[in-house]
């Protein structure tokens, strides 16, 4: 259990957590993909891909050189894509594709962090068409995630505002700080992966929750708490708590995320053009 309710006269706090493998137990973006492409977002082929990166996400997620090619694959891929079609697509699908893969562990901890008067806030890479909703089914305080041009027109441009990752995940988290008076010396953060260190380390209270390997390394030598979280749960099955619905979202983002292939989808394409490569003829 958490501490008790902070005191009134005490600086504020919040706990941040990563969003994939960390409060759901999927890929938010790849969850989506049947959903993109019933909506003519994406093809059949990319269902196919989509359906084996989920696995290999599932099994170790992605490093930094295979995330850094996912933004470039994702700025060209939705180039053109209506936001609005996004933003109504996954608001159809939310509560059917992700209501059951939020794992009842993090639901627990974000209901005792609001307890103890704690903001929560989801950061994730993940853009803000699929963050967005995700946060409010979870009665989120705040989201901070990854901002990508929209045009005139409504549709992506194909460039990338913002990229919420790595050590842009703390810059965010030191300006929530600042802007919302937040004591990091008494805030606490969870992440899977080891991207996330410079996230969990600008925080008093760092956790790795089902961690990459390389994150549970840094986890040990650190003497951060390890946790496991493995009991997905429809939100409807527990106690009201998290149905409530949550203040206005201070940082949003735009739909890098939403472009339905994430990190997983690069490195696959990555590895059928090495590999390609590497076959005589």
């Amino acid at each position: 259990m958490l501490s008790v309710v902070e005191n009134c006269f005490s600086p504020r706090t919040a706990a941040f957590f990563d969003l994939d493998k960390t409060v759901i137990a999927k890929s938010s973006t790849l969850t989506f993909s049947k959903s993109f492409y019933q909506g003519g977002l994406i093809n059949r082929r990319a269902v196919l891909r989509t359906a084996y990166t989920q696995f290999v996400f599932l099994a170790g997620g992605a490093d930094h050189d295979q995330m850094e090619r996912m933004r470039e694959y994702l700025s060209a891929l939705c180039k053109g894509w209506n936001v609005q079609q996004v933003k109504e697509i996954v608001a159809e699908t939310l509560h059917d594709l992700i209501d059951p893969i939020i794992y009842d562990e993090a639901a627990t901890l974000i209901e005792e962090h609001h307890t103890a008067g704690r903001d929560v806030v989801i950061v994730s890479t993940s853009g803000a068409e699929v963050v967005e909703p995700i946060g409010e089914l979870l009665g989120a305080d705040r989201v901070v995630a990854t901002r990508m041009v929209v045009g005139d027109d409504g549709c992506f441009t194909g460039e990338i505002e913002y990229y919420a990752y790595g050590p842009t995940k703390a810059e965010a988290v030191r300006a929530l700080a600042a802007s919302e008076g937040y004591d990091l010396s008494r805030c606490y953060a969870y992440s899977d992966s080891v991207t996330d260190v410079p996230m969990l380390e600008s925080v008093g209270h760092p956790h790795a929750v089902n961690p990459d390997r390389a994150l549970r390394r840094e986890a040990t030598l650190r003497e951060w708490p390890i946790l496991v979280f493995n009991r997905p749960v429809r939100l409807k099955q527990r106690l009201p708590a998290l149905s409530m619905p949550p203040r206005p979202a201070l940082v949003a983002a735009a739909a890098v995320g939403a472009a339905a292939v994430t990190a997983g989808l690069v490195w696959y394409a990555s590895r059928r053009r090495t590999a390609g490569a590497a076959l005589p003829g």
